[in-house]
């Protein structure tokens, strides 16, 4: 081998070896690798990282591995879970590690460096959700400049360094962090004499610290001192640092890059309700964003840490009621003009606006949401403001800065929304030359010479308040440390500006929606465009990223909206109307190979609708003859199928209405519309539209007289390929498609996730959900544990968000009144009682089962405002049936539930506010403090340090048993 010596006049490249340790358990045929930024460390490519090695020390594996660098070394660098062939199985969650040398490092010395694996569950607490509100933002702390090892000590044979580093996001005000262990420089477990940690920004605190090696092993545990009464000691056993003496080059340095302050978990809890749903003294017949400051209100003095809502963007497609859908967006990026408060447009409006506006006031206070009235009159009013004072806004300097932000979506949005009502249609199919979008298309649209440009302005000018209003609700929400959570639709409409300009995102000739389930045994039909998640990944899914990015301007907090659709969607054919007929995508179908060599091969039986007379007469009755003639041929005797004109569920209701014999089943068109669709539902396998020799077996087909009449061969082999392709052989597919999208979502903002995970529910999700960080949806009636009636909240998960009912749902008091039979066997089973129930949902009932949810685990509990107001007697005057907010079997539900009472006598029901927080309280989940407790905890600290300075102060044990 070359020996290879310096060159003349040149030193020694000085080199330092870095020796990565970290405890973590594998199974056969997995193994552990370190990639960085550097080249050392594989710059980012997995297939050239670090490989470590397992190394048993007493009962824990370790991974080790060792590598030389030069002495001035910096790098971000991740661990990885992969296989033997360099495939990722799983990745830390969090930011990218950070190493820098420590201070005092020369040539030849060794740095052990000591990791924990970064869990999603701890990285959590770094979302703008609990950094930039609930924990206040850490803004009493500014980063200092941590003291160094002593130098004379840094270097003698006998002692290394330590250099202790822990995350501590909750961190109060005027308390610091040390670490005390059972050696005199850690203050022999006294916490008030144990080694101060400096705070180094980003919730991260260090400090170092020089032992002797015959100190070692040393316990220890980190501490949060406030003052000499007022010491918090992290939970779980005393941390241990162990020192391998034989190695053949023991570490100088060694530092402990301990995770995260080991604290009692965090609980919070919230309240619910759509924008929509909110009444105050201000509003024009429905809830404003600027209502939200009055809720915020309410919520702390509930003692709620967070306000949940529906989608807020603008849904105006129809120009109709139906655009009451909050989930059938027009633009993902736009907010709907339904939450604007005209009022709040100017500081002088004139008189005759302003009477105008008291008197829509009065008309439009309704019991429900009147959608067309309330947009129409907050449309004509605006317009009025606008024309007096357009010049003024869109010539502020606030209004250049929204436009320069926003200019990529709100142009499209203003150009779209003007040819919809130009063309009386958001079918942009039905556009002519506008029908295909182009950017110079867009610009001659939008520019300012347009004899529209008024119009087009008009829309900017609404966006801009919409923003202007949202992020003064969201400014003052975060304030008072309430975090505002949003909700990220599935789909989006397909008939709406994000379709238009992005078509080749959508798979417009499919509809999304879900298989039977709870909410509906037909299945769902969203009416939504399925993703082309292969062209969106050919810029990293920037239209996702870009939607998420927009949120997190008003959001610190949302719940992904079917979050199964990141895994797998309902796709169904544009034809369809219900639910029922459908197949997974992305799935791995049934092969005409594999079904033949399964002994099946009557594909056309199988795939087209079975239709014999005897199950016409059975399902039409008389009317047989009158159905077949008009919407059947007979093909063979007795045999029958559908007419080309009547062959899908949108052709037979068109020609329901349009058939000349109409007149012969008016009476009883909705009995004959679903006769008809359960026999074009009669089948058993469905044949794949783009590849004939692919199928898909129907949902439940066993339902089916198709099935019902097949041979007992056939019906053994279809069943058991049913239960494989709905809950075995598409696991692992499932699991990769999601773990190519969610990751993208989470990172693309800061704002902390939570998943809609109910209905039919693969294996594959909760482990996805768990290693990514992303929290659950637990409703005590829709169990997820097979076998139970009716969930367990003391039993639910820690990362979960857990509730009496949901906006999908009755409320819990219309659940409770609905069944007797059900309400009898809650009462037994769950409140543990034999008597016979009440069969009203009493304040006292409501009491149990609201405790039952703040007592639960789960990180979050929160609650529909109307489940709250169940609480108190005079709130519950209204038909329970009355508080649903939406009805998931019906596509056409209107949208218009409005709390019967207003947030500002609300506000002044301090006897309902106190009971709320005392159940806050008494569940130990956290509360945000009010300003008279921010005084009242300011009065207190005074007299604690006036007692300190009078009495003596009580000193802690010296038992090493202290911090156990």
């Amino acid at each position: 081998m070359v020996n290879l010596k310096p060159l003349p006049g040149r030193k020694p490249l000085s080199s330092v070896t870095l020796i990565f340790k970290l405890p973590y358990y594998t199974h056969w045929g997995q193994s552990l690798v370190i990639s960085g930024s550097e080249p050392i460390l594989g710059s980012w490519n997995v297939k050239q990282a670090l490989a470590l090695s397992p190394i048993h020390q007493g009962d824990e594996l370790f991974w080790c591995g060792r590598v030389a660098v030069p002495i001035t070394f910096k790098c971000e660098y991740s661990y990885y879970l992969v296989d033997d062939n360099r495939n990722i199985l799983r990745w830390e969650a969090g930011k990218k590690r950070k190493l820098a040398l420590p201070d005092g490092v020369q040539e030849g010395d060794a740095v052990e460096i000591h990791d924990l694996w970064q869990n999603a569950s701890e990285a959590l607490f770094f979302r703008s959700a609990f950094k930039d509100v609930i924990f206040g933002g850490a803004k009493h702390l500014q980063p200092e400049a941590h003291p160094t090892a002593l130098q004379e000590n840094l270097h003698q044979d006998d002692s290394v360094v330590l250099h202790f580093v822990i995350s501590c996001p909750r961190v109060e005000a005027g308390s610091n962090v040390c670490v005390t262990g059972n050696i005199s420089q850690l203050g022999s477990w006294k916490a008030q004499n144990g080694l101060r940690l400096s705070y180094a920004g980003y919730s991260i605190w260090k400090a170092d610290c020089v032992v002797r090696k015959d100190d070692l092993p040393i316990q220890y545990k980190y501490c949060q001192i406030r003052n000499e009464l007022d010491i918090t000691a992290e939970v779980g056993p005393n941390r241990e640092l162990a020192f391998d003496v034989a190695s053949r080059s023991p570490p100088r340095f060694i530092i402990l890059s301990d995770g995260a302050f080991r604290d009692i978990p965090w609980r919070g809890a919230g309240v619910a309700i759509p924008m929509f749903s909110v009444r105050s003294n201000d509003d024009l017949g429905v809830g404003e964003f600027l209502d939200l400051k009055l809720l915020v209100d309410w919520a702390v003095n509930s003692g709620f840490h967070l306000v949940q809502l529906l989608p807020v963007n603008d849904t105006s497609v129809h120009k109709m009621w139906w655009d009451s859908y909050p989930y059938s967006s027009l633009s993902v990026f736009a907010l709907h003009p339904l939450y604007l408060r005209v009022q709040a447009l100017s500081d002088s409006i004139p008189e005759d606006i302003k009477q105008e506006i008291s008197k829509e006031k009065e008309r439009l206070n309704k019991k429900d949401v009147d959608y067309e009235a309330s947009m129409a009159a907050k449309l004509s009013i605006a317009k009025k403001i606008f024309d007096l004072e357009k010049d003024k806004i869109l010539n502020s300097s606030s209004f250049k800065q929204f436009f320069s932000e926003n200019e990529e979506w709100l142009k499209p949005y203003a150009a779209f929304c003007f040819l919809r009502d130009f063309f009386e249609t958001s079918d942009h199919t039905q556009w002519g030359r506008f029908a295909h979008f182009s950017q110079e298309k867009l610009e001659k649209l939008v520019a300012k010479d347009s004899l529209h440009y008024d119009v087009i302005c008009f829309h900017y000018y609404i966006q801009f308040h919409l923003h202007v209003q949202l992020s003064e609700a969201a400014n003052y929400a975060r304030k008072r440390k309430v975090v505002l959570k949003g909700d990220l639709p599935i789909g989006v409409d397909k008939n709406s500006v994000d379709t238009w300009v992005y078509a080749n995102l959508f798979r417009m000739n499919t509809s999304t929606g879900a298989p039977p389930d709870y909410f509906d045994k037909n299945g769902q039909n969203w009416g939504f465009p399925t993703y082309n998640w292969e062209e969106m990944s050919k810029d990293n899914y920037g239209w996702w990223r870009a939607r998420l990015t927009q949120m997190a301007k008003y959001f610190t907090a949302y719940r992904i909206d079917h979050i199964l659709g990141f895994f797998r969607i309902w796709e169904l054919p544009g034809h369809a109307v219900t639910g029922l007929v459908g197949k997974f995508r992305p799935s791995i179908a049934l092969s005409q190979e594999e079904l033949e060599q399964e002994g099946i091969w009557d594909f056309d039986r199988l795939s087209r609708p079975y239709i014999r007379q005897e199950i016409l007469q059975g399902k039409f009755g008389s009317l047989w003859t009158v159905v077949a003639m008009n919407f059947l041929n007979e093909y063979q005797k007795l045999c029958y199928e559908f007419k080309e004109d009547c062959n899908t569920e949108k052709k037979i209701i068109a020609k329901l209405e349009s058939c000349s014999e109409k007149s012969l089943w008016q009476d009883k068109k909705d009995e004959i519309r679903r006769g008809l669709f359960d026999l074009l539902q009669n089948i058993v396998l469905i044949r794949d539209p783009e590849d004939s020799r692919k199928f898909y077996p129907r949902f439940n087909l066993e339902d089916t007289s198709s099935f019902n009449d097949l041979d007992e061969h056939s019906k053994n082999v279809l069943k058991r390929l049913y239960y494989d392709y709905y809950f075995c052989r598409q696991e692992n597919l499932w699991r990769q498609n999601a773990l190519k999208t969610l990751p993208v979502l989470l990172n693309s903002s800061d704002m902390l996730a939570c998943g809609e995970d109910l209905g039919l529910i693969p294996s594959c999700v909760h482990p996805v959900m768990q290693e990514l960080g992303l929290i659950g949806l637990r409703i005590q009636r829709m169990p997820s544990e097979p076998g139970l009636e009716f969930g367990i909240p003391s039993q639910y998960n820690y990362m979960t968000v857990c509730a009496p009912s949901c906006h999908d749902c009755s409320t819990f008091r219309a659940w409770w009144e609905e069944d007797e039979g059900r309400r009898c066997r809650f009462y037994q089973t769950v409140v543990g009682s034999d008597d016979f129930p009440p069969s009203r949902c009493t304040p006292e009932v409501a009491y149990f089962i609201i405790q039952q949810h703040f007592e639960a685990p789960s990180m979050w509990a929160i609650f529909p405002l109307q489940d709250l107001l169940a609480l108190k007697e005079e709130y519950t005057t209204r038909p329970a049936a009355e508080e649903t907010i939406n009805d998931p079997t019906n596509p056409k539900h209107y949208w218009r539930f409005r709390v019967h009472v207003a947030l500002e006598s609300l506000l002044d029901d301090r006897e309902l506010q106190t009971t709320i927080k005392d159940l806050v309280i008494s569940s130990g989940r956290s509360y945000p403090a009010s300003e008279a407790a921010d005084k009242i905890n300011g009065s207190m600290k005074l007299l604690i340090e006036d007692w300190q300075e009078r009495y003596a102060i009580m000193r802690l044990s010296d038992d090493d048993s202290f911090c156990n």
